[in-house]
C-alpha cells in the first residue's frame, strides 16, 4: 500500500506507521561514542578493538589520545594494572620462585607500557619480592593523574563519576587491592573487554556499547539519574533521511526561526549534526528574535554554514510579542515574493498552524522541543501529513563550543555595564580632591605606570567580585 503526501515522496504503509511512531517519540537513537571511546582508551582496551569495525569504539579517538600525554600515561597504568591481576600468581611466582624480575616477564606485563611510561618521565618500581606493592604504586599514580585527564570530556559529565571508575577502592591497602581482586575474579566476565574497572559489576552486556548506555549507568551506580540524553545520542537515521528527502525535493527552502519559543543550543547541535552537503539547497535562516529570547541567537551565524539573517524585533508592549505577526508575514513574502516553496519552521508555539493552514501550497516541516510542544499540534501535523521532529532529541553533546562563547560574550556585556569605569574621569577627581595638578600626559604616564600594575580583581568563594588599587611604595 502507497500513500502520497504533500511533500512529493511516496510512502508504504510501514512507513507511515515507523513514522508515527517516530513522532509519538518511539524512534531509536542514533548512537554516539565519543565519551565510550575515551573511557576505552584509558582504561586500556586493546588497540585491535578500536580498529575492528564492527567494535563500538573508535579508531580516531585512540589516535588522537595516543598523542596526549596525560591520557597515555592513565592508558598504561591501566594496562599494567589489568595485566598484574590477570597474572598475579605467575608473576609472583616468576618474582619468588625464578628470581625475575616484572620488566623480565614480557609475557604476563607488557613491556610497551612500561616503556612508554618511562618515556613519559614515570617510574614504576620493579625490582620487588612480590607484585601488591607494585599494584598499590599503579593504584597510587592513577589516583593522582586522573584529574590530569578532566578535560578530555564534556563540562556537562559529572567528572566525580567518571573518575571514580579509574580508581580502585582502598587500592593503597593490601587488603583493599585483595578484596578488588576477588571481586574482579568472582566477576570477569561482566567487565568490559575484561579490563578492570571500579563498577558494580553485574550482567548489563557490553557497558561501552554506546554513549546513551555507559552515561546511564554510570550515573545509575551513583544513585543518580541521566536525563539529558540529547548529549549522549543522536536523532535516527530515519529522521535524518526525512530531512534530506524534503530539502532534496524543494525547489528553494529556508528556514524559519521564532527565537523565543526556541533554543539556540538544539538548533545548532541540529543543524551541525546534519551532513553539510544535502544542506545547500537551504537558501537561509531567517531569526526573529525577541528581547526575551536567549542571547545566544547573535552568534548563530559563526557556528553554522548557513547564511544567518538576524531580525531583532522591538515590543511596543513589554508583555506583548509581535514575533508570530512577523514570522507569518516574512513567511508569506518569501513565498509569494520570493518563490520560497519550502520551509523549516523551527517553533513549538501552535498559533503558526494558521499560518501553514493559510498557505496549503507551501511546504512546511516543523521542528518543535519535548517540553513546549502541545499534543494538539503534534496530532494536527500528523493528520495533515506535516512531518516534524523533535530539535532537542539531535545529539547536543559537542555543542560546549557555542554556550561558552554565549557565556562569556554575556558575561563581558554585562561587567562592562556593572562596572561602568572611566580612569581619565576618575583621576580628574581624585586630582580635584588632592589639589594636586597635573597635565594630560602625566595624567596617563601615572594611570599606564601605576593604576594599571596595581588595580586587582578579588573573587570571593561566594561570587563577590571586588576592584581594589593595591597602594605599592
Amino acid at each position: 500500500m502507497n500513500i502520497d503526501n504533500n511533500n512529493g515522496t511516496s510512502l508504504d504503509f510501514a512507513d507511515v506507521i515507523a513514522r508515527i511512531n517516530e513522532q509519538a517519540g518511539y524512534n531509536s537513537h542514533g548512537e554516539q561514542f565519543d565519551i565510550v571511546s575515551r573511557v576505552a582508551y584509558l582504561l586500556g582496551i586493546n588497540k585491535k578493538f578500536f580498529e575492528n569495525e564492527y567494535e563500538p569504539v573508535k579508531a580516531e579517538i585512540y589516535r588522537k589520545l595516543e598523542k596526549d600525554k596525560k591520557a597515555r600515561i592513565i592508558r598504561n597504568l591501566c594496562i599494567l594494572r589489568t595485566q598484574l591481576e590477570h597474572n598475579f600468581l605467575k608473576v609472583c611466582h616468576g618474582i619468588q620462585q625464578e628470581g625475575r624480575s616484572i620488566m623480565g616477564m614480557p609475557e604476563y606485563m607488557p613491556i610497551a607500557a612500561m616503556q612508554s611510561l618511562y618515556d613519559d618521565g614515570i617510574e614504576i618500581y620493579v625490582h620487588l619480592k612480590e607484585p601488591t606493592p607494585y599494584l598499590i604504586n599503579l593504584n597510587k599514580n592513577i589516583k593522582s593523574r586522573i584529574n590530569n585527564c578532566r578535560d578530555l570530556f564534556p563540562q556537562w559529565i559529572n567528572w566525580d563519576y567518571l573518575s571514580d571508575i579509574f580508581i580502585m577502592p582502598d587500592g593503597l591497602t593490601e587488603e583493599g587491592t585483595k578484596r578488588a581482586a576477588a571481586f574482579y575474579y568472582e566477576n570477569m566476565n561482566y567487565y568490559p573487554y575484561k579490563q578492570y574497572l571500579n563498577w558494580p559489576a553485574s550482567d548489563e552486556g557490553n557497558i561501552l556499547l554506546n554513549d546513551r548506555k555507559f552515561v546511564t549507568l554510570l550515573y545509575r551506580w551513583n544513585n543518580d539519574e541521566f536525563q539529558n540524553l540529547s548529549l549522549v545520542s543522536d536523532v535516527s537515521d530515519r529522521t535524518k533521511a526525512n530531512i534530506y528527502t524534503y530539502i532534496e525535493n524543494s525547489d528553494k527552502c529556508v528556514f524559519i526561526v521564532d527565537c523565543e519559543n526556541s533554543d539556540p543550543y538544539s538548533l545548532c547541535a541540529a543543524i551541525r549534526n546534519l551532513d553539510p552537503e544535502r544542506l545547500e539547497k537551504i537558501e537561509k535562516i531567517i531569526l526573529f528574535d525577541d528581547i526575551h529570547a536567549a542571547s545566544a541567537w547573535e552568534i548563530l551565524s559563526s557556528y553554522v554554514s548557513i547564511p544567518v539573517e538576524y531580525i531583532m524585533i522591538e515590543r511596543l508592549k513589554d508583555n506583548k510579542s509581535l514575533a508570530d505577526v512577523k514570522v507569518a508575514a516574512r513567511t508569506c513574502r518569501e513565498y509569494y515574493t520570493n518563490n520560497v516553496d519550502s520551509f523549516v519552521l523551527v517553533s513549538s508555539d501552535s498559533d503558526y498552524w494558521g499560518l501553514m493552514e493559510e498557505l496549503p501550497e507551501a511546504r512546511f516541516l516543523v521542528m518543535v522541543e519535548h517540553d513546549k510542544v502541545s499534543y494538539a499540534l503534534k496530532e494536527t501535523l500528523i493528520k495533515n501529513d506535516i512531518f516534524y521532529c523533535y530539535i532537542d532529541s539531535f545529539y547536543a553533546g559537542g555543542a560546549d563550543d557555542i554556550k561558552t562563547d554565549a557565556i562569556q560574550k554575556e558575561l563581558a556585556r554585562s561587567i562592562k555595564a556593572s562596572l561602568d569605569l572611566n580612569l581619565n574621569s576618575l583621576m580628574n577627581e581624585v586630582l580635584n580632591r588632592t589639589r594636586i595638578e597635573m597635565t594630560d600626559e602625566e595624567v596617563k604616564s601615572f594611570i599606564k605606570r601605576k593604576i594599571k600594575n596595581q588595580l586587582e580583581i578579588d573573587i570571593a568563594d561566594d561570587g563577590e567580585v571586588s576592584l581594589n588599587y593595591r597602594v605599592r611604595k
